[in-house]
């Protein structure tokens, strides 16, 4: 049987471990790169704030090979694509066809991807698609993975929940709405040991920062200074 050779599009956290995981046990595929954007100013995996050479020795510790798609810090819609759709083209002459992305249920997201990727022939896989996140969570901690938030919406958490590592009371612990995997961009992770890796990434505890955005889902507001700004606390992992 032919398998479709496949990329993974890599965030470092634990939707995407889970998701790469499930992919791996699926006959139909072989992945053969693990592909992340990086925030080409500072450094960085996007949104997440995880420093590359983490990120490098989480993906060496996987051993699957992997590569960075350098963004600038903030780019607009057309630089984005453009930047995408050479590093597609390049995985299409190298043989792939697939792709796989850890999403769980943001249907304008998944739209999106599916449609520019199918501009170059590319299908795209969501192995863990339309899952309970709960029941996820639940899986991902059984099966032996874990994982450290790095970073969180200021809006439902502050400064003590980063750096924590992820357990069974979570969940129950978790502010009214959150959603348990933090679809919605509540908070984002980093998995550093699980059954799909050879050996734990090893790291230590660095400083936590607050920084805060321009929010582009908002209006412009004279009544309120705070409306079109949000603010994230980041916690610094530094590679031991």
């Amino acid at each position: 049987m032919t398998k479709h050779k496949t990329y993974f599009n890599w965030s470092s956290g634990k939707d995407s471990a889970l998701a790469l995981y499930h992919l791996l046990q699926d006959k139909n595929y072989t992945v053969d790169e693990l592909i992340t954007t990086v925030n080409s100013h500072y450094s960085r995996v996007s949104m997440h704030g995880l420093r590359n050479a983490l990120l490098q020795a989480q993906t060496e510790a996987i051993g699957i090979n992997s590569s960075f798609i350098e963004l600038p810090e903030m780019p607009d819609m057309a630089t984005y694509e453009n930047i995408m759709s050479k590093t597609v083209s390049r995985l299409k002459n190298e043989g792939f066809t697939h792709t796989a992305f850890g999403d769980i249920f943001l249907e304008d997201l998944r739209k999106y991807r599916e449609d520019q990727l199918s501009k170059q022939g590319f299908k795209a896989v969501f192995p863990i698609w339309k899952r309970d996140t709960k029941e996820l969570l639940n899986e991902f901690l059984d099966l032996g993975f874990k994982t450290i938030i790095v970073c969180a919406n200021s809006k439902f958490f502050n400064e003590d929940f980063v750096g924590t590592i992820i357990d069974k009371d979570f969940i129950n612990n978790l502010p009214e709405g959150v959603d348990p995997c933090g679809e919605n961009g509540e908070f984002h992770t980093f998995c550093f040991d699980g059954p799909i890796f050879k050996q734990p990434v090893t790291f230590s505890i660095g400083e936590k920062i607050y920084r805060e955005y321009k929010n582009p889902n908002t209006d412009d507001s004279v009544c309120n200074s705070d409306a079109n700004k949000y603010g994230v606390w980041y916690c610094d992992l530094i590679p031991t």
